[in-house]
């Protein structure tokens, strides 16, 4: 990612107390429907504007109450998302990584969580209820995961947007990793340059 430097897990919880750490999460479920009658959807994947207009994943800064990096981020999905993101639990297993950015000492733990579609449905049913709606975030989106036939609508367009931090990276690293696109291989993408 692009101005910081990959950490293991581990490394990243033996920072010194200097160190903030922030965790998010990508929130995504298989999606069975198919759009225009042409275009089979697979999976539905969030993700949320934000206060500053950026998009980013859904979570925040652990605080120092919370007893883990999962903890807090189960906290801070219920703030942002509300009561439909307390039907299930982000875990340890659902951790991808920990990047510390060149600037303030903050370090971004990213994980990603398969939910049902049901799932996520609710959580988007939800969401304008949240205690940060309206506040931190101003509302949820979903990821285009297809290319229209221009070779430009749908995922290249949407990646034109702007994100925060390296939320873009993490989703298109998750994206492969996780087999979330039609071919499983962002290579054939014409992915826009990040502005």
């Amino acid at each position: 990612m692009a101005g910081s430097r990959r950490l293991e897990l581990a490394e990243a919880l033996e920072l010194g107390p200097g160190w903030r750490h922030a965790c998010h999460a990508l929130l995504y479920a298989p999606d069975p429907r198919v759009l225009f009658g042409r275009i089979p959807l697979r999976y539905a994947v969030l993700m949320q504007m934000r206060f500053d207009g950026r998009l980013g994943f859904p979570g925040g800064f652990v605080d120092t109450q919370d007893n883990s990096l999962e903890e807090g981020l189960n906290r801070e999905l219920r703030e942002e998302l509300g009561e439909a993101a307390a039907a299930f639990r982000v875990e340890r297993t659902d951790y991808r990584s920990s990047h510390a950015g060149s600037g303030p000492r903050v370090v971004a733990h990213f994980y990603a969580k398969r939910l049902t579609l049901e799932q996520l449905l609710a959580v988007e049913a939800g969401a304008t209820r949240a205690k940060d709606h309206g506040l931190e975030v101003l509302g949820l989106v979903r990821v285009p995961l297809y290319t229209l036939r221009d070779g430009v609508g749908g995922l290249p367009t949407f990646l034109e947007n702007s994100f925060i931090g390296s939320a873009r990276e993490q989703l298109l690293e998750a994206l492969q990793d996780l087999g979330l696109l039609q071919s499983g291989s962002i290579s054939g993408l014409k992915i826009p340059a990040r502005h």
